[in-house]
């Protein structure tokens, strides 16, 4: 399964504002045996926040960030060691909002097939994983549910060699396959009300 990533450099993306935080994630797009896959980091176990859970590499901005690709490409590097230097950025999806009132910014890159080096703080393990695997109809998943405060919302699941990338993630990864691929979740909620 090959990505048009050409669309992400060519995208207008909508922006998501009046949240309290702003964070970052990166999108790590690698080519491995002419295909493309996607890295993820799965949460430590300690974590106070989604314990456990993959996520792309990312988190808040800090007050020396330039600007929020800084943010993205700063937390790789401390989270698995992804030098900038080694780092394409294509470009930006659009921002969701969390439940933990966060606006993230998710920048899509290639990066190369190497080894990475999980920070033990922070990451108990990186999971590269195969779009055509993750844009199999066998393993994707979705369920609606009733927010206490967003009302109705979709959760996406998709599993892929033993892991489950689901929640925040997982609709940024729906947004990502949406936008550079001819695949379509089969649920969604109206993009301006999302969680």
């Amino acid at each position: 399964m090959q990505l048009d990533l050409d669309r992400v450099t060519e995208y207008t993306p909508r922006a998501v504002t009046g949240e309290k935080y702003d964070a970052a994630v990166l999108i790590p797009v690698v080519e491995r045996d002419g295909e493309a896959h996607l890295l993820f980091t799965k949460r430590a176990e300690h974590l106070g926040e989604h314990p456990g859970q993959m996520s792309f590499p990312g988190g808040g901005r800090e007050p020396e960030d330039e600007d929020l690709q800084a943010t993205a490409l700063r937390e790789a590097r401390e989270e698995i060691g992804l030098d900038p230097e080694e780092t394409e950025v294509l470009g930006r999806i659009d921002d969701i909002r969390t439940v933990t009132e966060y606006s993230v910014t998710p920048f899509v890159a290639r990066v190369p097939d190497r080894e990475y080096e999980p920070d033990d703080g922070e990451v108990a393990e990186i999971a590269v994983l195969s779009v055509a695997d993750m844009l199999d109809d066998a393993n994707y998943d979705y369920e609606r549910r009733e927010h206490p405060h967003y009302g109705e919302v979709v959760i996406h699941y998709f599993r892929v060699d033993g892991y489950t990338v689901w929640g925040a993630t997982g609709r940024i990864v729906v947004d990502f396959f949406e936008l550079t691929t001819n695949w379509r979740a089969p649920e969604r909620i109206d993009p301006s009300s999302r969680v």
